[in-house]
């Protein structure tokens, strides 16, 4: 109760900050991310203009169209991988430090493409290098500069308050208590509660929450302030109160929500759908289905007999060098967990001496780990012995992306994973990976603690809440820049 009445009383109107904002028109957070994606393109093709007016608008049978073809066609890339970085989500704006790490890698590797690409397509001598540093350099300046004074604006829009979605809460009983309680775990800074209401101030019990008036109230206040959205309360069972609450709500310019009774209930994105020709809340549901599976199937397939292809060499030139590092068979095979908690046979390149092997992985790969022969050590490191697993996917038992399959007896901290983490199993409602969001996050290798393994199911059920096909490109291309091997990969 103590920490739901702190958010209302911090959160109240009266407080100077909130009375500044509620004065001001509020900005909305998607347009603002929305506005930055423009104002890139703008700030590329702006420093390639004038890179060309630098160098070589006075320069003989040199034509502005065949650059201003590379100047848009950069800039077009530049912004598919700035949205693919995270460039554009709030919280990476907010942030410059991060802003400009992610800004840093994305610019270079667009650079780099550039680069290559025009010395494919045009001969040495005609190709403006000058031309191209400026223009790089240039461009990460005023990119550079763009976030910077971005990030100066907002800061102060916090201040003024302009950021803050102002909320009022109906209802005033448990039900206003746990969401209020919730609301304090989730730390939602762009959330501000304004003030909780009741349709029914005389029938309150003792140990409801302070009140800042009736409907009336409410209502003369939205007409007066900024008020963005309503939270009902109410109890589900009570159809006419809820009814009549809405029908005094719904005329006004304001979002109403039903809170649902089970505050605590935790069912990802919630949505609602139509069964039968009833509307009802879907609490779980299928990540991938319908068309999204299809096209989840379709990438994995020409994915990976595209990789096949292309590693083909350096698989059979592993193969032969472990066959002569070792005795023992090239492949190893184990059953891990796949989708819907299914069994199946992953393939790696064997990287332990053959009579010492782990068939279920009972025991935790260590550094320096005398099962691991010579050879075994290096392709651990850089996550080499996982290539057959693109066997895998042709086969349909895995995905390109996708929650690490984990074998049936590890443990993280003496326990198993299942044991260890309340919805592991959740992980598996799609097909596990090669790479995946958790991996690219740093939660990788041994699990020698609780919250290791926790943080990988967290970051595995993240993917699965918010799959896309962009969201897939983006996790192997940071795959590839970010490399497959690391700190903790042995």
């Amino acid at each position: 109760m103590r920490s739901a009445l702190s958010i209302h009383s911090h959160a109240d109107f009266s407080s100077g900050v909130a009375a500044e904002g509620a004065s001001q028109r509020p900005i909305s957070v998607p347009v603002i991310c929305g506005l930055a994606l423009p104002l890139d393109a703008l700030a590329i093709l702006w420093s390639s203009a004038l890179a060309y007016a630098l160098w070589l608008v006075d320069a003989p049978q040199v034509s502005w169209s065949e650059y201003g073809i590379i100047s848009v066609l950069g800039t077009l890339l530049a912004i598919n991988v700035f949205y693919l970085s995270g460039l554009y989500e709030f919280e990476t704006i907010t942030h410059p430090r991060l802003a400009l790490r992610r800004l840093s890698a994305a610019w270079i590797g667009v650079a780099s493409f550039l680069i290559a690409l025009s010395f494919f397509t045009r001969s040495s001598e005609d190709y403006s290098r000058a031309w191209s540093m400026i223009w790089f350099v240039a461009s990460f300046a005023h990119l550079a500069l763009l976030r910077w004074a971005l990030h100066k604006r907002i800061a102060k829009w916090v201040s003024q308050g302009r950021l803050y979605r102002n909320v009022a809460i109906v209802g005033s009983g448990p039900g206003a208590v746990r969401l209020l309680r919730k609301m304090t775990h989730a730390m939602d800074a762009r959330i501000r509660v304004a003030g909780v209401y009741d349709d029914k101030p005389g029938n309150r019990s003792r140990n409801a929450l302070p009140l800042s008036g009736d409907l009336d109230a409410l209502i003369d206040r939205i007409q007066r302030e900024a008020i963005d959205a309503v939270i009902l309360t109410l109890p589900w069972s009570e159809e006419q109160r809820i009814l009549a609450v809405l029908d005094r709500l719904r005329i006004l310019p304001v979002d109403v929500h039903l809170c649902p009774e089970p505050v605590n209930l935790d069912c990802g994105k919630p949505r609602f759908t139509q069964v039968g020709g009833v509307p009802m809340l879907s609490v779980a549901r299928r990540p991938l289905s319908d068309w999204s599976r299809a096209v989840k199937e379709i990438e994995d397939r020409v994915v990976a007999a595209g990789i096949l292809l292309l590693i083909s060499p350096l698989m059979l030139a592993i193969a032969a060098l472990i066959k002569l590092d070792s005795r023992g068979p090239v492949l190893f095979r184990q059953k891990r967990y796949g989708y819907n908690n299914q069994l199946i046979e992953v393939f790696k390149f064997r990287t332990m001496y053959h009579d010492m092997r782990d068939v279920n992985a009972e025991q935790l790969t260590q550094r320096n780990d005398p099962r691991i022969t010579r050879l075994g050590a290096y392709l651990r490191k850089w996550s080499l012995d996982e290539l057959p697993q693109f066997l895998n996917v042709l086969r349909g038992d895995m995905s390109v992306v996708g929650p690490r399959p984990h074998a049936v007896s590890a443990k993280a901290a003496g326990a198993l994973y299942q044991d260890a983490v309340q919805d592991y199993v959740s992980r598996h409602r799609v097909k596990p990976g090669i790479t995946g969001w958790a991996q690219i996050n740093g939660w990788r290798g041994e699990t020698e603690t609780l919250l290791q393994i926790r943080k990988r199911v967290e970051h595995d059920v993240a993917y699965i809440e918010n799959w896309s096909v962009w969201l897939d490109v983006k996790i192997i291309l940071l795959t590839v820049v970010k490399g497959f091997g690391g700190k903790n990969a042995f």
